[in-house]
């Protein structure tokens, strides 16, 4: 099978005829890079390159973001309320965002109409993007001191994310939308469900179901513990979350046990690949009944750390490989 066809299989609930789908849905550190470089790998090799090097199939990320300038320092704020949004609004939402996805779009349509890769959409999410500008401690005070700003916020980015899978789908239709959020962390969810199904469900709700109309799905990127979310996620039209962080405490099992469904990409812990073959082994082996049970995408639950050495990295594909033909031959 073609790489995008195994992609296609596991996101609708079939399982690929060879083995599962081998993506880094995430790229490596820079400085794993550097460390591999200077451990035998060649050096100038594109991220592409990198990939085939490898032996892994390409997700490629296209992406159309609203262009929040830079915070004065990390997780700052950029507005500090309806004039300063205001004030912002042309830029946020200029057109060239759009253009940019459809130009992306356009340079990987053929080989991805040929099934030679995969193409995954990034938005900002309806959490994520008000805490770009809001900054990361006043936007959890937003909901409650400015929640009229915080549903315009919500209203304008959803219009603009309309705006931009409709564009797109005039090009190609892609293989899932990612949505930015990051609303874990490793004791659950940053917010609560009453203020998710006020301020988020709607807007969600009215992009998922267009997607859904184009039989397109939609899944979470979020960092933490997603594990409680997972029936709000369902409820706004969901179908599927990553990276599933082991470090958080995810158990993927225990989701696929309540919600067989539901997509997971990611999950395979990091912290294990440095650590040799035997431990890298005994991990492939816990998410291994996971992997059979279909609409899993096996992958590393984050970017490969740069402590992991090209020796290990070399073992981790082997075994990678290993396991993805073994989930489909034994599933």
């Amino acid at each position: 099978m073609k790489p995008r066809e195994r992609l296609s299989a596991i996101l609708n609930g079939r399982m690929p005829d060879d083995r599962l789908p081998m993506i880094e849905w995430a790229a490596w550190w820079d400085k794993t890079m550097d460390r591999w470089k200077q451990e035998g790998m060649p050096a100038g090799l594109s991220w592409v390159q990198s990939l085939q090097y490898f032996g892994l199939d390409e997700l490629h990320s296209i992406s159309a973001v609203p262009d929040v300038p830079p915070a004065p320092s990390h997780g700052a704020a950029v507005i500090d309320g309806e004039a300063g949004y205001e004030a912002l609004r042309e830029r946020l939402y200029a057109p060239a965002a759009i253009e940019r996805l459809l130009k992306s779009a356009a340079q990987l349509k053929e080989r991805h109409d040929a099934g030679e890769l995969s193409i995954r959409v990034w938005l900002d999410g309806f959490f994520w993007y008000p805490r770009r500008l809001f900054g990361i401690e006043p936007h959890l005070y937003a909901f409650y001191d400015q929640p009229e700003l915080m549903h315009r916020i919500n209203r304008e980015l959803l219009a603009f994310n309309l705006a931009a899978v409709e564009e797109l789908f005039s090009v190609l239709k892609p293989d899932f939308i990612g949505m930015a959020e990051d609303m874990s962390y490793n004791y659950g969810p940053m917010l609560s469900r009453q203020l998710f199904t006020e301020f988020l469900l709607p807007y969600y709700r009215k992009l998922t179901g267009y997607c859904k109309s184009r039989q397109v799905p939609v899944l979470t990127d979020s960092d933490g513990d997603i594990t409680v979310m997972v029936p709000w996620l369902l409820e706004a039209g969901i179908d599927g979350v990553y990276p599933l962080e082991r470090q958080a405490g995810v158990d993927m099992a225990l989701i696929r046990r309540d919600y067989p469904e539901f997509i997971m990409m990611g999950g395979y812990d990091k912290m294990v690949m440095s650590r040799g073959e035997a431990a890298m082994r005994a991990e492939f082996d816990r998410i291994l009944p996971v992997m059979r049970s279909g609409r899993y995408i096996p992958s590393v639950d984050h970017q490969t750390p740069p402590g992991v050495s090209l020796d290990n990295y070399r073992i981790y594909i082997g075994l990678f490989r290993e396991y993805c033909e073994k989930a489909v031959k034994n599933g």
